[in-house]
């Protein structure tokens, strides 16, 4: 109940302000929210088209980078000379801006949905990486020995006590990242390609259509809460012995 109060108060929060830039700027460069409701309802089969192009360029982006990402990170936090000749690199590559690899990732794998779902792999993978590392280390080594007395086998370890305590940073990073790869990924949806919501709203923009520009920024809008909630579901299912608040 508490989070339907909170989700909307930030409904009418933005509705409010959207309202306010509508009457600023007027109606013809900011259109009001009801006008590109309208819109939105109207042409929600096409733009549901180019939600589903984007979404599935993410979702896959996310299943490949975890299945590859989290064992590496495992990987590095149970040996420390790997850990000691890896890390380094991961933070020389980590800072780089990876919208800087689209030529060549087109270059490379074409201009289809490869390149694109790649550039968005590879914002996510070094968080993965990272914060998979960092799970693993923070596990107090006591917990290991009670384990191992208790005659764990290696797999039980990694069941009962390694993924557990990797989930938490593992969803976090997720959050944290999926913001950045809508950003990139609404940039690069603008190249060599005629499907997905990035390329919706700039050609909606360079018709001069900014009721349909808006629209599509609330999809893109909707399709961002949909992967947060998704992450806050499975971290409500999976990570049960953390304290949630309603």
């Amino acid at each position: 109940m508490k989070q339907s109060k909170r989700h909307l108060y930030a409904l009418c929060v933005i509705l409010i302000v959207w309202y306010l830039m509508s009457f600023t700027a007027g109606q013809r460069l900011v259109p009001a929210p009801h006008d590109t409701f309208m819109v939105f309802v109207k042409h929600a089969p096409t733009i549901g088209l180019h939600v589903v192009y984007s979404l599935y360029r993410i979702l896959v982006a996310i299943f490949f980078t975890v299945i590859i990402g989290a064992p590496i990170g495992i990987l590095i936090a149970m040996h420390p000379k790997l850990d000691s000749w890896l890390s380094p690199v991961i933070y020389a590559l980590y800072p780089v801006p990876k919208i800087a690899f689209l030529p060549l990732l087109m270059l490379f794998f074409g201009l289809g949905n490869l390149s694109k779902i790649i550039l968005v792999g590879l914002i996510l993978i070094f968080q993965i990486l990272v914060s998979t590392r960092d799970g693993v280390k923070g596990i107090n080594k006591s917990y290991f020995t009670a384990m191992q007395t208790l005659g764990a086998s290696k797999t039980q370890v990694y069941r009962h006590l390694i993924i557990p305590a990797l989930l938490p940073n593992l969803l976090t990073s997720l959050r944290v990242s999926i913001g950045t790869s809508i950003s990139v990924l609404f940039f690069a949806e603008n190249f060599a390609t005629k499907y997905g919501i990035g390329y919706y709203i700039m050609d909606s923009w360079l018709k001069l259509d900014y009721k349909g520009m808006f629209a599509g920024i609330v999809a893109i809008s909707l399709m961002g809460v949909f992967l947060f909630q998704s992450i806050d579901f499975i971290e409500k299912k999976l990570c049960r012995w953390q304290n949630t608040r309603d």
